[in-house]
């Protein structure tokens, strides 16, 4: 058996992880999904957490377009800096307050489908190889594409979990 290279593992890992996330969310009655859930977390029920997900995903596709294009992308969006990102975070969860469960759904599996095919459509060389596009600096896209996909996934598990436990025990 042949060891799997660092983009078999991305897709892999963004695959898994993606499905996971998902599981949770399924978990629970569709009627009962949009429930917020009373917490100090930014995140008060699944479409904040899905919106957020969505939200990077569409950060990471115009810096790679950007950069693809010979430009050098603003990181990580427009008047913030990375320092920033708590404010960005609470700004992007503000922006998508008005969108329903059922949307951030489609919304979330749009743009995962669109950065796996991205991943995809690059060699394992382009993805695992510093400095390779000039854009990335100094990393290379493994490292834009796993934050935004498998690792962001990760980070988004638990944080659904609380949500669909919280729920769940409001039933009883």
């Amino acid at each position: 058996m042949t060891e799997k290279n660092g983009k078999e593992i991305l897709l892999a890992e963004s695959e898994q992880n993606f499905k996971a996330l998902f599981e949770i969310i399924e978990s629970i009655p569709p009627r009962k999904r949009s429930m917020t859930i009373e917490t100090e977390e930014r995140d008060k029920n699944f479409r904040d957490v899905l919106m957020h997900l969505y939200e990077w995903h569409a950060m990471l596709e115009r810096w790679y377009r950007e950069g693809m294009d010979g430009d050098t992308p603003f990181m990580p969006a427009p008047g913030y800096m990375w320092r920033t990102i708590k404010p960005l975070n609470m700004q992007i969860r503000e922006n998508y307050q008005n969108v329903t469960m059922n949307q951030a759904i489609k919304k979330m599996k749009l743009s995962h489908h669109r950065v796996m095919k991205l991943i995809q459509s690059h060699t394992n060389e382009e993805i695992m190889t510093k400095k390779y596009y000039k854009w990335t600096k100094t990393s290379n896209l493994y490292g834009y594409f796993a934050a935004n996909t498998f690792k962001h996934y990760i980070w988004a598990i638990p944080k659904c979990e609380a949500i669909a436990k919280s729920i769940k025990e409001g039933e009883k």
